[in-house]
Formats: C-alpha cells, structure tokens, sequence
C-alpha cells in the first residue's frame, strides 16, 4: 500500500520544516491510502471528490465525517512506534472511511459525532492489532479495521436509543431476486455505473467524483487507475449477467469492492502482467459473488456489508498469491 515513487522536494522540504503542514500530508495521504496510493495529491483530489459527492448528494456531513475520521485517527496513530507507516497513512485510511460511513446511516448528532471520534480512534487499534495476527500469513489489515469498527457501532445502535440509525438497510428475509431491467433504458447506464462503482468506494455515487477518483489514482499510478476502472467495468459485466438488480448494479453497489479488488491485486501487491491480470480477473469476479452471498447473508441483521467482500477476497487471493505466483508478491 505504500507505493510513491516520488514526491517534489519543494514539498517535502515543507513538510519536515513545518510540522503542522506534516501533518496536512500525512492527513492528505490518509485520504489516498484508501486506494492504495501514497500520495498526498491523489489524497487532496479524493478530499475534494468526496466534497462534490457528498454536497451533491445534499449529505454534506460525509464529507465534514471524512475530515474528522482522518484527523483523527491521524492523531491517534501518533501513539504507535511503526512510525513510517504513519507517515505513509496507513493509520489513517480506515478512520477517513469511519467518518465516511457513520453519517450515512446514523441520524447525526452530539452523540453520534462522538461515535465518530470514538470510531476512527479504535480503527487505528484495530490496525495495530490484526496487523499483527496477519504477521504470520505477510497479508495487511486493508479496510478490514473500518468494517469492524463500523460494524460494531451500527449493531450497538439499536441497543441505544439515543443513537438512531434512520439510514440502516431495513432487515429483510433473503428471498429469490426477481429482475427488472426498466433502468438499462438509461443510455448513460453503462458509463454512469462505471464512475458510481469507483465513487461507492466512499459509500455515496457521483459520476463527477468518480472521475476525479481515477484522475487521483493516475496521478500517482496508471495501473491503479487502469485496474479501477477495469475492475468496475468487469463487476457490471459479470453482476449484469448474473442478472443481479440493475438499480444496485447502476448505484455502484456490487462495483466498490470489485474495485479494491483489482487495485490490489492488479498491481498493489502483485507485478502487473498477464499473469497477474488473469489472477485479478478472477479475484473480481469472487468478489462480486462474495458481494452477493455477504447482502443475502446480512440482510436479515439490517446491516450493510461494507467492502468485506474485497477484504475476503483479497485475503485469499493474496495468502495463496505465495504458492500460485511467488515471483509476483510485492
């Protein structure tokens, strides 16, 4: 996840002198690290995407949720020695996807602002402690930290009236999908899906933000961009002939997590080349199954299945990477 290359030494040199525009860069690549990147210009266009995403969707509180979630958790992974990581963002990424997700489906309030804090606070414990069970398979936490976390406050939700979760799926009984392919008379649908899935990464779907998604991904690596795009594509191609509901397929919603998938499996933690790009073709397809089985799976909790179709999918493809291609492992 820690892929810069290189950054402007005029930049640079502002950040060791001033420690307060330090700070600014490590928050900026907490922003990036969700999608693997390492640096802070790619943080700033998803800063600025998510601001167009969520203001046009009229939640703004996404946006100001992903500012204090990766503040936060930036402050907090102060306490934590390993501190190159810290610099790269790698205990910031999953507290900026906290502040994301908890005003999607939680009413706002005091409360529920400090559930914010508390959050991206016990997502960098979470980092700090399954990094450490990984150890033994050389696997990283990716977004599992955020998923947990978030996971927890949502189910503690109904157990606390003060905190309403109006923006929780409501529960259901996994049932037989019946299509309706009403949506795939929208000429847009194709290249209007594509952006949604990449901007659903960050729990909301702006064709604008998702773009300005893979702009920031090419800025610091064309295969990261290329694979994102290619990743959402597949997972329409591939959700679309399983004929899974076409409104979920269009919002992005079986795209996010195939997204992550390709990154890093495509060229995150494997040499990209033709080996690895048919690995990670079938590690996108897993993912959108995987997507599918976790929303009948949880439907019944009333509980959104978040990107732990990307994290079960990736933690086997990249345990079992060491024995199926050895020589890519990065």
């Amino acid at each position: 996840m820690n892929t810069s290359k290189s950054n402007p030494s005029f930049w640079m040199n502002l950040v060791e002198s001033n420690i307060f525009i330090k700070f600014i860069d490590v928050t900026l690549r907490g922003y990036a690290q969700v999608m693997f990147q390492n640096n802070p210009l790619t943080g700033l266009l998803f800063f600025t995407a998510i601001f167009i995403g969520a203001y046009d969707e009229g939640r703004s509180v996404i946006a100001y949720g992903s500012i204090l979630g990766t503040v936060v958790a930036t402050l907090m992974g102060l306490i934590v020695h390993d501190r190159k990581s810290w610099q790269a963002g790698l205990y910031s990424y999953n507290g900026c996807l906290v502040g994301v997700a908890l005003p999607v489906f939680l009413e706002m309030s005091p409360l529920a602002w400090g559930f914010v804090v508390l959050g991206s606070i016990i997502s960098v414990i979470f980092t700090a402690c399954i990094s450490n069970i990984l150890q033994t398979w050389k696997v990283t936490v990716l977004t599992a930290p955020f998923v947990f976390t978030t996971w927890i406050i949502l189910f503690a939700s109904y157990a606390f009236s003060n905190l309403h979760n109006g923006g929780i799926p409501h529960p259901s009984q996994p049932h037989q999908f019946v299509v309706g392919y009403d949506i795939l008379r929208n000429e847009h649908y194709i290249f209007d899906s594509l952006f949604n899935g990449i901007s659903q990464v960050f729990l909301f779907s702006n064709t604008v933000s998702g773009f300005l998604f893979v702009l920031g991904l090419a800025i610091e690596s064309l295969w990261a961009a290329t694979f994102a795009v290619c990743g959402s594509f597949l997972s329409i191609l591939i959700a679309t002939f399983f004929a899974a509901d076409c409104r979920s397929v269009y919002l992005g919603l079986y795209s996010f997590s195939a997204v992550l998938t390709a990154i890093a499996l495509g060229c995150t933690f494997n040499n990209p080349d033709w080996r690895a790009m048919t690995y990670t073709f079938v590690g996108v397809i897993f993912t959108v199954i995987v997507q599918g089985a976790l929303d009948s799976l949880f439907s019944p909790l009333g509980i959104p299945t978040l990107t732990m179709s990307f994290i079960l999918a990736s933690w086997v493809f990249l345990v079992s990477n060491k024995d199926i291609m050895p020589i890519h492992r990065q």
